[in-house]
């Protein structure tokens, strides 16, 4: 009996923990207010309504969210992010789960928010479809989403091979290269003061607008927006972002 290949260790279980809540102490909170009120925009629901922030992190979005007036339940695979996001809010509102399978009933949330890249992470390409069978699935008939990803046609055009900064008591060296119309990001965390270095990885799959609009269309999610930055200026392919909003249709309403 010959064995097969161990499985390799995904990439996002080991980065998202205390290295990187102390490389970016200071995420912008200006920007997550921005985005939430880009959402509030195009949500046509009551106000009020449960709504599911997928890949929470330490719960910037999800703080504004809240404070716009959503019952928002945040959702992250993190458990170090999520004891962070659990320092500025209800804990009970905070799930520990995995994108691909989410531990919700099917029609469980009237609005769904993906914000600031967080998806396009895993190895085989058919575990970012079943995301989108789970967004879709815990939407609610006529559910809004809203799904921000980088500009793929931007990230090869200004892809910047390597650059450095100090963190913290740390030196940061940064590499990108994009292989198989992935990016691929090593980082290295080294102390100043000395002491063995620790190497991370981030790893996100390219997508074009048309192919990400084909992939929510798959699952029954309408593309109604398309806009290229969190003050809601129309995409373009300067655009800094990608962010893609609309609805949960299903198959009848999608033939009428």
């Amino acid at each position: 009996m010959v064995s097969g290949s161990p499985p390799v260790r995904e990439w996002f279980r080991d980065w998202f923990g205390e290295e990187y809540l102390a490389l970016y102490p200071h995420r912008d909170e200006k920007e997550a207010r921005d985005a939430v009120n880009l959402f509030r925009h195009v949500y046509s629901g009551a106000p009020g309504a449960r709504l599911l922030d997928l890949a929470c992190g330490a719960g910037r979005h999800l703080r504004e969210l809240r404070t716009a007036g959503f019952d928002a339940t945040g959702l992250d695979l993190s458990s170090t992010l999520l004891r962070s996001a659990r320092s500025d809010g209800p804990a009970d509102l905070l799930v520990q789960g995995d994108m691909r399978r989410l531990p919700f009933a099917r029609g469980s949330f009237r609005g769904l928010t993906s914000f600031f890249t967080s998806f396009g992470y895993f190895a085989d390409p058919l575990d970012d479809g079943d995301v989108l069978r789970e967004i879709s699935r815990v939407l609610c008939p006529g559910g809004m989403f809203m799904l921000d990803f980088l500009n793929a046609a931007r990230v090869r055009a200004e892809l910047v091979a390597e650059d450095s900064r100090e963190v913290n008591g740390n030196r940061i060296v940064q590499s990108r290269r994009i292989s198989e119309n992935v990016v691929v990001k090593r980082i290295r965390v080294q102390p100043i003061s000395g002491g063995a270095s620790r190497d991370f990885e981030e790893r996100v799959r390219l997508y074009s607008p048309r192919e990400l609009a084909a992939l929510l269309s798959d699952v029954g999610l309408v593309t109604e927006h398309r806009f290229g930055d969190y003050e809601g200026a129309d995409f373009v392919p300067e655009s800094p972002r990608l962010i893609l909003a609309g609805g949960l249709h299903t198959r009848e309403e999608s033939i009428s």
